[in-house]
């Protein structure tokens, strides 16, 4: 998009900042809240519920992922567990009309602060970066550079994007390493930038867990509990992800195994690091403007 053509006033823009305004609060009150002993549900329904309060919507179910856990992590129905002395990353979204802000935080209670700080000064370097004709190969090795330079992996098979309407992920994708053919990022862009930091060996791989869907394709089912769901889904999340505690409907597993079965919808398994090791993570995102960018969720 040429500059000339970007409205940094129009409507689009000020959802994203009003987004990203609303998520940076309930980060900071969320984050707050996790505390050893404290409950994984309660703290993902408190921030779900603020969100709610302030005129938006949850972008996604909060992510909590625990130590070795890097992504896709949120309580179930019935959860009990609860914070232990353990590397904590909170993964929060918010979507207004559409338009989104995505931000994520360690707390740490496991005694690893220069893990905790590595992903932060990594997202404060690519982001005094960041301005039209960056390649985002060139942050990525700047994310990379400073990651390694505490003696820690970034996660290499796990990056930052773009954010569309209703859209979670698409490009351009922000890598978090060094990478020779990148995007180059133009005036207008909307990107979330989202360094993971690892004492492991940088590749997180699928878990056997899964309690965040998403729509795939329209389609019908027999089944009433389903196509209760598929309705709710389709109307209130459309293609956003969703968590399985969401769904007002009776034996929500039942009718997501049934939408799963048809290919109406798709789950994202708990990504993580082999076990023993521990993953951090720090997320911001940003506007591309004609001299810099614009921190929507700082």
């Amino acid at each position: 998009m040429a500059e000339s053509e970007v409205d940094f006033d129009s409507e689009k823009y000020e959802k994203l900042r009003e987004a990203g305004e609303i998520l940076s609060q309930v980060r900071a009150e969320t984050a707050d809240r996790v505390e050893v002993g404290a409950s994984h549900l309660e703290v993902a329904e408190y921030a779900e519920d603020r969100i709610r309060e302030m005129g938006a919507k949850p972008a996604f179910p909060v992510n909590i992922s625990i130590d070795e856990e890097a992504a896709h992590a949120t309580p179930s129905i019935d959860d009990e567990s609860t914070f232990g002395e353990e590397m904590i990353n909170l993964d929060i979204g918010v979507c207004i009309d559409g338009w989104l802000a995505d931000t994520a935080i360690t707390v740490d209670h496991s005694g690893n602060p220069e893990l905790a700080e590595a992903p932060e000064q990594a997202l404060e370097a690519a982001i005094d970066m960041i301005e039209p004709g960056v390649e985002t190969g060139e942050i990525g090795a700047e994310i990379e550079d400073v990651i390694t330079s505490y003696g820690y992996n970034p996660v290499v098979n796990l990056t930052g994007h773009g954010l569309g309407h209703w859209e979670q992920h698409t490009s351009p994708t922000i890598p978090n390493r060094a990478v020779s053919q990148g995007t180059t990022l133009e005036v207008g862009d909307v990107v979330a930038i989202e360094p993971f930091a690892t004492d492991g060996g940088g590749k997180v791989t699928e878990g056997a867990s899964e309690e965040i869907f998403a729509l795939e394709r329209e389609g019908s089912v027999r089944n009433r509990d389903a196509r209760k769901a598929l309705e709710q889904i389709t109307e209130e999340f459309r293609t956003l992800p969703f968590a399985t505690r969401w769904l007002e409907t009776n034996r929500p597993e039942m009718a997501l195994r049934r939408l799963k079965r048809n290919d109406i919808v798709h789950g994202y398994p708990v990504l993580k690091e082999d076990e023993g090791y521990l993953v951090s993570q720090k997320e911001h995102t940003v506007i591309v403007t004609e001299d810099g960018c614009e921190v929507t969720t700082a």
